[in-house]
């Protein structure tokens, strides 16, 4: 058993659940949609400081 990423109910981690993690459709399509509308986000690394800057390819 599994908390749903969305809701946080308890749903079987198993072949015959068609929407795992998720507990149903509606779950991983509200999901979905806060990945569309940029609500969750991939946190972008900040560059190293003391990095040396990309050179071009001669």
């Amino acid at each position: 058993m599994v908390p749903c990423p969305q809701c946080g109910t308890l749903s079987e981690w198993r072949p015959e659940n068609r929407w795992r993690p998720f507990c149903s459709e509606r779950c991983k399509l509200i999901d979905l949609g806060c990945w569309a509308d940029e609500t969750y986000r991939v946190p972008e690394q900040e560059p190293d400081q003391g990095a040396l800057p990309d050179l071009p390819v001669r």
